[in-house]
C-alpha cells in the first residue's frame, strides 16, 4: 500500500467503473475511456501505454491495452464492451500525459459501445466513485 494517501481529481460529468478504476465519457454514439487518477495512483507512474489495434472488439473486463509502470506491466481492463475506434496516439508516444492529465489529454481509447444499455448501470457517478476511493483511502483528498 502506498504510504502517501491519494490526492487528485475525480471530476463530475464522467461515469466510473469501481472494479477497474476507469472512466467513461459518452460522446454521441461513441465514448472516450481512460484510467482514473486514483487507478494511476494505485498502479504507480505510467511509463508506457499500448492500446489494442483499431477495430478490436473488447468485452467488458477484458484488456483494451497495457500500461507499463516502474515495476510491472498491467492489462488495462475495459469498463464497458466496445469496438475500438481509435487509440490516443499522443498518449502512446508520450505516456507521461496519462499521469499529468488522465481526464482530458490522457484519454486512452475512443470506442463504439456494443452493449451500453445492458452495461451502463454498472458505472457510477463521481460522488459514488469518491465514496469508493474514500473507503479504500480514508485520508484521500479530492482536488
Amino acid at each position: 500500500m502506498n504510504p502517501v494517501p491519494f490526492r487528485g481529481a475525480i471530476p463530475d460529468g464522467l461515469l466510473y467503473d469501481l472494479e477497474h478504476d476507469m472512466w467513461v465519457k459518452r460522446d454521441g454514439g461513441e465514448a472516450l475511456i481512460g484510467a482514473t487518477a486514483y487507478g494511476i495512483f494505485r498502479a504507480g507512474e505510467i511509463i508506457g501505454f499500448t492500446a489494442k489495434p483499431k477495430g478490436a472488439d473488447v468485452a467488458r473486463g477484458r484488456g483494451l491495452g497495457t500500461v507499463e509502470c516502474a515495476k510491472t506491466v498491467l492489462a488495462v481492463r475495459g469498463p464497458i464492451s466496445f469496438v475500438l475506434v481509435a487509440a490516443n496516439e499522443e498518449a502512446e508516444e508520450n505516456p507521461a500525459i496519462l499521469n499529468r492529465d488522465p481526464y482530458h489529454a490522457g484519454w486512452m481509447v475512443r470506442a463504439r459501445p456494443t452493449h451500453w444499455d445492458a452495461e451502463c448501470d454498472r458505472l457510477v457517478d463521481a460522488e459514488r466513485y469518491r465514496a469508493h476511493v474514500r473507503r479504500a483511502e480514508p485520508a484521500a483528498e479530492f482536488l
